[in-house]
């Protein structure tokens, strides 16, 4: 039962960390522009860039 208990803990804390890199994502503004980076990945740039 112990190693039942470790693995639900782990997996919590695991799911926990998940979820604040979500929310620190969201409020930093990784995900404002979504539309610019799909157009951008199609701009055709020189090589030397």
């Amino acid at each position: 039962m112990t190693g039942i208990a470790l693995l639900i803990a782990s997996a919590l804390l695991v799911g926990l960390g998940a979820l604040g890199c979500l929310l620190w994502a969201l409020s930093s503004g990784q995900y404002e522009d979504l539309e610019g980076d799909a157009q951008r990945i199609l701009i055709d740039r020189p090589e030397d860039q």
